[in-house]
């Protein structure tokens, strides 16, 4: 424990012998001291630094707002009492906006609120920020609206790539960024995924350089990080049967700590079936990393897969782009693109075989049926998915939401595909909701919304707190106005789905995902 000394220990015997004789600091009284406190800015123009000094150990919170309503609040943190300093990091407010801020302690059964202090934001910095347009029925449906904010993970795929170009922020519902972080010229944040410890995780691909796996805390500061070749040192080590060369497209934090990466990776074939000489093939690597990012299971396609079976073609043959834990039975769910296939992975909180326990989509393990009714119709699939998320779970029942992107869609027996010769059909992109019952190996199309559009890449869909489904349509082809490159909407999960917020995001801002949380903070939900 850090011993006091001077003006600080003379406070705190002031303070005791204060608690002592007003019965203030013990057990049973609802009042404590109140703490000291101070506010300074970080490198992040729109993130402060709260300090809160209690007499007592327990936990304390920083509320803040525009007002002194506040409104908005970040998570618990332990104080260690002794009036020791502990820092919390105050993110979620725009930029050049003066915010008011206090605290909350709680310590002993007390609660102390500190006074208010204000903290006024900087200016965005000269980098380049998209210009969002966010949209609302005329008239307003926002109480119809899902609480949270936006995580918005774009990359620019112009040629050169955009210098300076934010491609990772959170928004707030209006489209005003709350939070960013530049992960530099030519490079792009292929995923950005929040920690349970309040941290943010980013695989980060750069031009010419290995990618990195990197945690920073809300102020920017790197907790650490681990490039795609110290990965690779790793799995050779551990005696694994593939090395990877890059992380690539997911990540998935898992609840006891590890980390599971999605990598790429080439084996030599010759003289496959179409292809002579030898094809480099393109294939997928997962790794469960630990909690000090030490490889200790992993699992890769071509030990699983037949590589004849390659709807898109190759080199590029499965294209893994998606990673979901399914918490019934500590497994994995693995969206490839490229066989337009989801695979359910025996992961078993890393003690599972591997094998593969089902193939969801056209041609796998799966009878179809729509709204209940047995259909052969392979447009009711997905094609060239992305972002699987678990709506629900009560095994063997399992229910996904899937955005469709719908490029190479299978139209019929024939195995006749959208965009192609000789009819060139258009092809869509859909919301949908899956039902699937492991037990009978049927899955059932519940719900689909078509917006109308086609997404050619990227993407990501959610259902929303309030049942509302939100999805991200991006790279849009065409786009419905010539300068947006992705369209975000939360409508209802009706048969008739309702557009309740609309956000448009401008070229060369591709949001290859972006999605509502509940806040910045662990288990914390802002309402506005």
């Amino acid at each position: 424990m850090r011993k006091l000394f001077g003006a600080e220990a003379l406070l705190f015997m002031a303070v005791s012998i204060l608690c002592i004789s007003m019965a203030g600091c013990g057990a049973g009284s609802d009042v404590a001291p109140a703490p000291m406190v101070s506010v300074s800015s970080t490198q992040n123009p729109l993130v402060a630094q709260f300090t809160v000094a209690a007499a007592c150990a327990g936990q304390a919170m920083v509320e803040f707002g525009p007002d002194t309503s506040y409104g908005r609040s970040t998570a618990w943190y332990p104080v260690p009492g002794l009036y020791e300093r502990t820092p919390i990091l105050v993110a979620g407010m725009k930029a050049s906006t003066t915010y008011h801020m206090r605290s909350q302690t709680q310590c002993a059964g007390n609660t102390a609120t500190s006074g208010d202090l204000t903290f006024t934001t900087g200016p965005l910095p000269s980098i380049s920020f998209p210009t969002f347009t966010v949209t609302r029925p005329n008239p307003s449906l926002t109480s119809m609206e899902n609480p949270g904010i936006e995580l918005f993970d774009a990359i620019d795929i112009t040629i050169p790539p955009t210098t300076d170009l934010v491609q990772a922020m959170f928004l707030d519902r209006d489209g005003s960024p709350i939070w960013y972080y530049d992960v530099g010229p030519g490079a792009y944040p292929y995923t950005v995924k929040p920690l349970p410890n309040g941290h943010i995780l980013f695989s980060i691909t750069q031009v010419n350089v290995p990618t990195i796996l990197r945690e920073v805390d809300l102020a920017g500061n790197t907790i650490r990080e681990m490039d795609a070749n110290s990965l690779a040192a790793k799995v050779q080590a551990a005696g694994f049967d593939f090395v990877p060369t890059e992380y690539h497209h997911d990540l998935l934090p898992l609840p006891n700590g590890h980390v599971i990466v999605l990598t790429n990776f080439t084996k030599p074939f010759n003289n496959l079936p179409g292809f002579s000489g030898t094809t480099n093939v393109i294939g997928d690597g997962i790794i469960d990393l630990d909690e000090n990012w030490n490889p200790v299971w992993a699992w890769n396609t071509f030990d699983y897969l037949d590589v004849n079976r390659h709807p898109f073609g190759l080199p590029d043959w499965t294209h893994g782009n998606a990673l979901l834990y399914s918490p019934g039975d500590g497994n994995i769910v693995f969206s490839m693109r490229n066989q337009s296939l989801i695979l359910k992975i025996d992961y078993n909180n890393g003690v599972g075989s591997g094998n593969i326990v089902w193939r969801l989509g056209y041609q796998g393990d799966f009878a179809l049926t729509a709204s209940g009714v047995p259909t052969d119709d392979p447009t009711m699939w997905f094609s060239a998915q992305h972002f699987p998320s678990l709506i629900s779970q009560t095994l063997p029942q399992t229910t996904l939401a899937v955005w469709d992107n719908g490029d190479s869609r299978v139209l019929d027996t024939s195995g006749a595909t959208c965009g192609a010769a000789p009819t060139f059909i258009p092809c869509y992109s859909r919301a949908t909701v899956f039902q699937i019952d492991e037990s009978s190996m049927v899955a059932n199309l519940a719900w689909d919304d078509l917006p109308g559009e086609y997404g050619l890449w990227g993407g990501s869909i959610n259902q929303l707190a309030n049942g509302n489904i939100e999805f991200d349509g991006n790279a849009l082809t065409p786009p419905p106005i010539p300068t947006e490159a992705s369209q975000v909407r939360e409508v209802t999960q009706t048969s008739s789905p309702q557009v309740i917020w609309e956000l448009q995001i401008p070229i060369p801002f591709f949001a290859y995902r972006c999605y509502r949380v509940p806040s910045l903070y662990p288990g914390v939900t802002w309402q506005n």
